[in-house]
């Protein structure tokens, strides 16, 4: 089996750029064995372009923001995909938009993977950074340990390589390889 952890967003928009972010900091903080093939990608806004990519894959964790009105930045939700939690509503950014039309297509066509979504409430950042509010950062440590229980359950272990501080990755994001892969 094949397993993709995908990043989605703009980081060069704070909190926007959460999904970017983490996967940097877990690629650079573990390494994975197991039975199954696992990778990590940098999707940034690219959406509709990354379908010939995933497509590849028995299984798919997408990291990225959401909307859920009423809920402080930080907060965290991972949900499958086919029962997306009823006060997730997908009105925060165009990336997020375009990311939903693509999973949807990707249904039309019977090409969409099982999908698991990790999302994480952003705070609206206005100003162009590369930054994450107190709240989102906060969060990191849950999203990691949602993310590592969960990959364990698939057969892939997690091999911790040292200590990496999300703080120091932001402004180096944009280098990753894989954002120009696609």
């Amino acid at each position: 089996m094949k397993i993709l952890l995908l990043g989605i967003g703009n980081i060069l928009f704070g909190d926007e750029g959460i999904g970017v972010h983490f996967i940097n900091y877990i690629d650079q903080k573990y390494r994975f064995e197991g039975e199954h093939q696992f990778e990590i990608l940098d999707g940034g806004t690219l959406a509709q372009r990354l379908i010939p990519i995933i497509v590849e894959y028995d299984r798919l964790i997408i990291v990225d923001t959401i909307n859920a009105p009423g809920v402080k930045a930080g907060e965290l939700y991972f949900f499958d995909f086919d029962a997306v939690p009823s006060a997730v509503d997908w009105q925060g950014s165009a990336h997020e938009v375009e990311m939903l039309q693509t999973l949807y297509m990707m249904d039309l066509l019977g090409d969409r993977p099982p999908t698991m979504i990790m999302g994480v409430v952003p705070t609206v950042i206005e100003i162009t950074e590369f930054s994450l509010s107190d709240g989102v950062a906060d969060a990191i440590p849950l999203m990691e340990k949602t993310l590592l229980d969960y990959v364990t359950t698939l057969g892939i272990k997690p091999i911790r390589r040292g200590d990496v501080m999300i703080h120091s990755l932001l402004s180096d994001s944009f280098r990753s390889a894989d954002a120009h892969r696609v």
